[in-house]
């Protein structure tokens, strides 16, 4: 893929809308993202993350709108290619590895943004990967087998492994998920220093756990029933009446020392 010279935007969304038969999952969706951004994307089950999250990563398209990634319009670009500039973690990749691979291995596979165990990797490509795993602080792990890894563990390998080819973007879906309050305040604080690199990209955290969002999150959009309800600064869009809205009870939202906090209050809603 050779990108547009400096893009003005790593994404645009613009007017996109998606649809299964009669249903549709998302609807007008209009979204920026400014290089250096870094972004959470907030919303109940159903609310069309996912989606909106297979469309961003270059894997679906709308069936109505228009998306650019990284200055590329879709149809016009290889999506093949644009992938490749697209760094996704999610814990559902773990399906697609071997037992017996190791950390290394694992990270390895991102060079060609393929799943499994396919080839064979040169030193050169061994070396890219050991660095790709020091820079999540895992360089002593690296011959360590990924089963017998921690959930953490796993989780900063994917994003070694998705930082294989210095994506202009990295989506991280629900980064947290499977980690016990402990173990998700080390990942977040790795996450955070990790995001502190000159040459991080940009960053989707998506989730629907207000407290797993790190303080460098500066922006977010939140979705409900397909529709993007609220978006911008993160401080005037977590706000416990955007909140309630989305998740459809009443919510109160707090911060302290950086971080967002949501409580779930009695009263009607489904």
């Amino acid at each position: 893929m050779t990108p547009t010279a400096s893009p003005p935007f790593v994404l645009e969304l613009q007017n996109a809308s998606y649809w299964r038969g009669d249903r549709v999952i998302l609807k007008n969706i209009d979204w920026r993202i400014g290089h250096g951004e870094h972004w959470a994307l907030l919303g109940a089950n159903g609310s069309g993350k996912t989606t909106l999250l297979r469309i961003v990563g270059a894997n679906d398209w709308p069936c109505d709108g228009t998306i650019r990634v990284l200055g590329q319009r879709f149809g016009d670009i290889d999506l093949r290619e644009l992938r490749r500039a697209i760094g996704i973690v999610t814990s559902s990749l773990a399906a697609y590895f071997h037992d017996r691979q190791s950390a290394l291995e694992i990270v390895e596979t991102g060079i060609a943004a393929e799943l499994g165990w396919w080839r064979q990797f040169g030193p050169d490509d061994q070396a890219r990967a050991r660095g790709a795993l020091a820079a999540v602080g895992l360089g002593p792990l690296a011959d360590s087998p990924y089963v017998q890894l921690s959930q953490g563990e796993r989780q900063r390998v994917l994003i070694a492994r998705a930082m294989m080819n210095n994506p202009a973007l990295l989506i991280l879906d629900e980064p947290c998920a499977g980690l016990d309050p402990v173990a998700r305040e080390r990942f977040l604080e790795d996450l955070s220093r990790f995001a502190e690199r000159p040459q991080t990209p940009t960053l989707i955290f998506v989730t629907h756990h207000l407290e797993e969002i790190p303080s460098f999150i500066t922006r977010a959009l939140v979705l409900k029933e397909g529709h993007a309800i609220a978006q911008g600064p993160i401080d005037t869009v977590c706000t416990s009446a955007v909140l309630s809205d989305a998740f459809g009870r009443p919510c109160d939202v707090t911060l302290e020392l950086g971080r967002f906090a949501l409580r779930v209050l009695p009263g009607a809603g489904p």
